[in-house]
């Protein structure tokens, strides 16, 4: 075991600082990573605020890393010291069952573990994640990085990025269909980027019109603002995929009609409270409501192997650690264009 730096927090009330990690010494499959940038995702925020009711603190938040293979065990394959490699939010599963084994670890039948808050079946307690200075991963859930894409803009690729394209890629979008984008946030903009780049035809719902001007710079052939009945009421049943990515309480059924016979909506944002979906916005055409959590760690490979071949990244801001907490507020706010990324060249300092 060694000792490492990081940032984290004691208690739903408390923000977070300087904190001591332990970390396992790599074993024989494991590999070490100094990590040299961390995204900040929504998740880190409800998690460090126990919003899902289910912290156990201390709570290291971060589930985005991208960085710097430092060591490695002697098992290890595909994998050398001083390449870049990335973790995202899976550093285990249990990989005998059915879903594991078609590569699909986020469903893991018996519970995936988790880069934060997961029981640690290595130290005890529980892990910690990204807002460090290192890392330690078993190498099945190491991820290889493009060489030719910006590297801080790479680390929100492994969640955003991931959470839009796998339902992207499971539904088969592509050339030739029409496909919406609700929210154009962390994830939206990543959905807008992706579809783009699969060859469909994208329309982005909001209810910001300042932002129609940067969705089409993102990708989106044609900006709808969602509070105008008018424009809404354009594109009735038109629609062969929605990809809804919007985390507060909102109306799903008025995308839902949007839909063609057999269309799909997907929600990859996630409300606090329950969505009401009408029966009678899916029963008349057919249509399917569905979810989608990450991507395995073969998709997620796939996605960033399709991103290096795209050049395609997100619209970060990078900040120091030290302004996490004014980050967090930031985000409540949408005041982020799209996502921040902690440089934790940074993190020496606050020590």
């Amino acid at each position: 075991m060694f000792v490492c730096t990081g940032f984290s927090t004691g208690a739903a009330d408390q923000p977070l600082g300087l904190a001591k990690i332990n970390r396992r010494d790599p074993g024989p499959r494991d590999i070490e990573i100094k990590i040299r940038y961390c995204g900040v995702c929504h998740s880190d925020l409800h998690a460090a605020r126990n919003e899902w009711g289910n912290t156990v603190y201390p709570c290291t938040p971060g589930h985005e890393i991208v960085g710097e293979i430092t060591r490695i065990g002697a098992e290890v394959t595909g994998f050398k010291v001083g390449e870049l490699a990335g973790v995202g939010c899976l550093v285990d599963s249990c990989r005998t069952c059915s879903n594991c084994k078609d590569g699909l670890e986020q469903y893991c039948e018996n519970g995936f573990t988790g880069t934060y808050n997961s029981p640690d079946a290595h130290l005890g307690g529980m892990t910690q994640g990204g807002y460090s200075t290192h890392v330690v991963v078993d190498q099945d859930f190491v991820l290889h990085l493009p060489e030719n894409l910006d590297l801080a803009a790479v680390a929100p690729l492994l969640c955003a990025g991931i959470t839009t394209y796998s339902p992207l890629r499971h539904w088969k979008v592509g050339p030739g269909q029409k496909v919406g984008v609700v929210g154009l946030g962390g994830l939206g903009h990543m959905g807008v980027k992706l579809a783009h780049a699969m060859g469909a035809r994208v329309v982005l719902f909001t209810t910001s019109p300042g932002k129609s001007e940067d969705a089409k710079r993102l990708g989106a052939d044609e900006v709808v603002i969602s509070k105008n009945a008018e424009e809404m009421a354009a594109h009735a049943t038109s629609f062969d995929f929605i990809l809804d990515t919007v985390a507060a309480d909102h109306d799903v059924n008025a995308y839902l009609g949007l839909l063609k016979r057999d269309g799909t909506m997907v929600q990859v944002g996630a409300p606090e409270k329950p969505l009401a979906v009408s029966a009678f916005s899916v029963i008349f055409k057919r249509r399917n409501f569905a979810g989608s959590l990450i991507g395995g760690i073969a998709e997620t490979q796939e996605m960033l192997d399709f991103c290096g071949e795209k050049n395609i990244v997100s619209d970060i801001e990078i900040i120091p650690i030290q302004m996490i907490e004014e980050a967090y507020a930031r985000m409540l706010k949408s005041d982020v264009k799209y996502r921040f990324v902690i440089d934790m060249a940074s993190l020496p300092e606050a020590a």
